[in-house]
């Protein structure tokens, strides 16, 4: 193991239930040393804190000032508490502790009983949070939201050049963005909070009526969704290409050295294809795979991610457009809200109590994901700061690439650049214990103790039994509608090629390096997710059936079965 690691966070009594639900989309990998010292420790989780005491009804003396119960890591691995979450869940109006637990959990077998403790029940916290329900349920704007966008948007248009400043000048930018990643999160869980009450309202309802699946369907279409913007934005960069005979020749002779071909090309179309490309990346370049760590590639540190995706869109045919997919959707949610509300003429309470739902929903969804988007370009721009100090070590001698310099901590970026034999050393040290936790399984769940890692099994070493003709894998309905098509099971997102338009996406998680390939298929698999995770938001606004939390559904389901996938049952059946 390397001599210095992010120190696993101690057991809690109060807080014992932990789980890899929905950080594990966040996190999907170990975090590095300075990823979570730039990025966590100091700025997400104390932000989340803030959150939870200022906002949704926490004592200040409930949660661990120094390292918030929150989340935390174990065995290199971030973990999201779920004893916390089931708290909020018992003393929020209209929710319990299952709640929270169905959301997250789907009914998995191995979940603990819920143990309502004494403490749980508190008048404060009712009172705070009976205070914070009012406020998502008639709030009509929100000026913090759109403030912090205008700052990172400004951060990224401010970017310095990185190349003149001095390494001392870059470290400082670095590190200068944790208390705005604080104020952030802050902000981000108070939208992730906010957007579950409508849909709690709207459930009811829709129980009532005796059909749960209109839920899902009125969450859908919302519109405004900065997540899934990308996608629309990539679909017109591939229209270019199936518009273009010069640029279907590039793409078709393969994306290796794809980028570089384009660039040197003197084509006008290849000219105009990289020019819009360029502002793609400019607004939308902070967005990746596990981009939460700054020691990921991302779309403006690896554009070939971005070719990679644009390269199955160009394939489908334009009848296919997301815009058009997401309009019938719209239409469709429309009318259902419009039936509902007629239906309920007779009960004015709880036809305004629906409204309510429904404009929360449409309020704090999208918001939810613009609050990600804006921490998200705050943390690159902590990113490529510290990559040019990484640029700097490579030249030195003292690493081999500029993200190795996330293998330190804060505390030894400046010995590390007046001790390049040393940096080099440590560097490979931890980059092999690094590697070494990739090839393990966390446990998805742990009551109590974390298992010591010595225990965990080797990813992908226990036996799964691929689904036989008409077996099917259960999940949580994600988004609405029902879907057969050929499965294509994809574990890297910057290798797409076998997915062709109309397949069934099967993942085994996804950030938004993956949603761009949700535009050609015709409906999305995922081993792992929860309501709200990235996967559902952005498979409601492109109309997409979609099902999340289907266990080992990457190994259970054979790549090129025909599979059914109903997106209102969370049930996948593998069909011949």
């Amino acid at each position: 193991m390397a001599t210095r690691w992010i120190a696993d966070n101690p057991p809690s009594e109060q807080y014992p239930f932990w789980t890899r639900a929905n950080v594990g989309e966040v996190l999907p990998e170990p975090p590095s040393p300075l990823g979570w010292d730039v990025v966590w420790e100091h700025g997400t989780l104390v932000g989340w804190r803030d959150c939870a005491v200022n906002r949704l009804g926490f004592d200040d003396s409930e949660i661990n000032a120094t390292r918030p119960e929150v989340a935390g890591l174990f065995g290199g691995y971030a973990y999201l508490n779920a004893s916390a979450n089931r708290v909020f869940g018992h003393r929020a109006p209209g929710m319990t502790a299952s709640t929270i637990d169905d959301a997250y959990f789907g009914g998995h077998p191995d979940v603990p009983p819920i143990v309502i403790g004494d403490w749980w029940d508190s008048d404060d916290a009712t009172a705070t949070l009976e205070a914070w329900v009012q406020w998502v349920l008639t709030t009509t704007s929100q000026p913090d939201l759109e403030h912090d966008r205008e700052v990172a948007d400004a951060a990224r248009a401010d970017r310095p050049d990185l190349a003149e400043m001095s390494t001392p000048e870059l470290l400082e930018r670095a590190v200068s963005s944790i208390p705005t990643i604080r104020r952030m999160f802050d902000q981000h869980i108070n939208q992730s909070g906010a957007a579950s009450v409508g849909p709690g309202i709207i459930g009811a309802v829709a129980e009532a009526v005796g059909d749960p699946t209109l839920t899902l369907k009125i969450m859908g279409a919302v519109g405004d969704v900065d997540s899934a913007a990308p996608s629309y934005a990539m679909w017109q960069l591939s229209r270019r290409v199936a518009g273009s005979h010069n640029l279907t020749g590039e793409f078709e002779a393969g994306t290796d050295g794809l980028l570089a071909r384009l660039r040197q090309s003197d084509e006008p179309d290849a000219a105009g294809f990289m020019a819009e490309l360029n502002r793609f990346l400019e607004q939308f370049g902070s967005r990746g795979p596990n981009e939460w760590d700054i020691h990921a590639h991302v779309w403006e540190t690896n554009p070939d991610l971005v070719l990679a995706a644009i390269d199955r869109m160009r394939l489908a045919d334009s009848a296919e457009s997301p815009d058009d997919r997401h309009r019938a959707r719209e239409t469709e949610r429309d009318a259902i809200i419009a039936h509902l509300t007629e239906a309920l003429a007779g009960d004015p309470e709880g036809q305004g109590q629906f409204l309510a739902g429904v404009a929360a929903a449409a309020r704090f969804i999208p918001g939810r994901e613009r609050s990600k988007t804006s921490i998200i370009k705050v943390i690159h721009e902590s990113r490529m700061a510290v990559w040019e100090i990484g640029r700097r070590l490579v030249e030195a001698n003292g690493a081999d690439e500029a993200r190795d310099i996330c293998m330190l901590f804060i505390d030894e970026i400046e010995p590390a650049m007046g001790d390049p034999a040393w940096a080099r050393q440590t560097i490979a040290e931890r980059q092999a214990h690094f590697d070494h936790l990739q090839t393990l399984e966390p446990p998805f769940l742990f009551n109590g103790e974390c298992p010591p890692v010595e225990t965990w099994a080797r990813r992908g070493a226990n036996t799964i039994e691929q689904l036989a003709i008409g077996e099917s894998v259960a999940g949580v309905p994600g988004s609405s509608g029902t879907y057969q098509g050929v499965a294509r099971v994809v574990l890297d997102p910057s290798d797409p090629m076998a997915l062709d338009p109309g397949d069934v996406l099967v993942a085994p998680h996804t950030d938004p390096a993956w949603t761009p390939l949700f535009v050609p298929a015709g409906a999305v698999v995922v081993d792992v997710g929860a309501a709200l995770s990235h996967a559902i938001i952005v498979s409601r606004e492109l109309g997409l059936p979609c099902v999340v939390s289907a266990t080992d559904a990457t190994r259970m389901i054979p790549d090129g079965a025909l599979i059914e996938v109903n997106g209102d049952t969370g049930t996948v059946t593998r069909l011949s």
